[in-house]
């Protein structure tokens, strides 16, 4: 199998399962290089995965043999990453979001598409056992004709103050309609098809937070909450499937929920932000049944979309994980914060189709 040599901008948290992913699951990859803005982490990783270069940004940009390079910054500099990453002639993967605004979601895409480039972006998560088997259950018409569907993710913030930089998750990018739908709306996505119209609402409970935890390093501190802690939608789509769907970090603990309802059946959906998770119908006759993994990838394969772009980019057919599905979800999250504003249903324009479903009867870690 021949291997693409991808690099990693970013050696926070997340990169982590991205790294044990991308060295050891996946055999069409090799990760050659890694770097941060602060060495220090980007060695810690490159020690830890075995991979053999930790440098400087540029140098990652400047080596001729990266074919991939893996964007795990922070939301706010997603775009400007991006742009660098192309400029320097090599394929850009990105975690999401894909932008925080439409104008510098269009200047990456269109930079790719003059450049001849691929982009993908995050999540991938719908290439997973529980979503692909979701797709498989629908397309084969377990439930009937789909027409409507819903998805729920509650979950607290970083209220408690025990982050050093926990106001960064009180600002957009780590908001509940940049963090958390994009998980949803990719699977409603891949689920039912290119959505036309978004009704929307946000709001947040209060306007700044004072850290009450004496534990916090930051305790007394006062600090404004600059983005809507709470997103609802009406979705319309295609297919004539109407959605809806509520994300808050308003909340306490994490209370994931995504249902499809069909003329003979009810879909329960595992969780978007994740592998795996039951797929259970409950059927017309009153019987509820768990249906077993048609596909793999069931443990976290955060990074499967950067594999599945490597062998698209051999094989030369469109990979699933792409900025131009990235683009939809943005614009639907744009939708919602334009249709709260003005108080009227916002039309969409899709770039995207529903990404393929993936082949069945593939070997672990091998996705063509």
């Amino acid at each position: 199998m021949q291997k693409t040599k991808i690099g990693v901008i970013g050696c926070g948290v997340i990169s982590g399962i991205y790294l044990e992913n991308c060295t050891k699951t996946f055999g069409n990859l090799e990760v050659a290089a890694v770097a941060d803005l602060v060495p220090e982490m980007a060695r810690k990783r490159a020690e830890e995965f075995g991979v053999p270069k930790a440098c400087t940004v540029q140098e990652l940009l400047d080596d001729p043999e990266i074919e991939i390079v893996v964007n795990l910054t922070a939301p706010q500099v997603h775009a400007d990453v991006n742009l660098q990453i192309l400029n320097a002639g090599k394929h850009a993967y990105t975690e999401k979001p894909f932008a925080l605004n439409r104008e510098d979601a269009d200047r990456v895409l269109a930079l790719a598409e003059e450049k001849g480039l691929r982009v993908g972006c995050a999540p991938d998560t719908f290439l997973g056992a529980g979503l692909q088997t979701s797709r498989k259950i629908i397309d084969d018409g377990w439930i009937g004709t789909p027409y409507a569907a819903s998805g729920l993710i509650l979950m607290g913030n970083a209220y408690d103050g025990m982050h050093p930089n926990f106001h960064n998750y009180l600002q957009f990018g780590w908001d509940p309609l940049f963090d958390m739908t994009p998980y949803y709306l990719t699977a409603f996505i891949h689920l039912l098809g290119p959505a036309r119209s978004v009704f929307g609402s946000v709001g947040q409970v209060k306007q700044e937070h004072t850290v009450t935890n004496p534990r916090s390093p930051r305790f007394g501190e006062t600090v404004t909450i600059g983005a809507p802690m709470h997103a609802s939608a009406l979705i319309d789509f295609d297919n004539g499937v109407t959605a809806t769907l509520q994300a808050a970090k308003e909340s306490f603990g994490y209370t994931p929920r995504m249902e499809i309802y069909g003329t003979e059946g009810i879909l329960i959906v595992p969780d978007p932000n994740a592998f795996n998770g039951d797929v259970t119908i409950r059927q017309r006759n009153g019987e509820t049944r768990t249906f077993p993994y048609s596909h793999g990838f069931a443990e976290n394969s955060r990074g499967i979309g950067i594999a599945d772009m490597a062998y698209a980019i051999r094989a030369g057919r469109p990979h699933r994980a792409s900025g131009a599905l990235a683009s939809d979800v943005l614009d639907l999250q744009l939708a919602i914060l334009a249709s709260s504003k003005e108080g009227r249903r916002i039309p969409v324009e899709p770039r995207s189709e529903r990404p393929a479903a993936l082949p069945l009867h593939l070997k672990y870690g091998v996705l063509d």
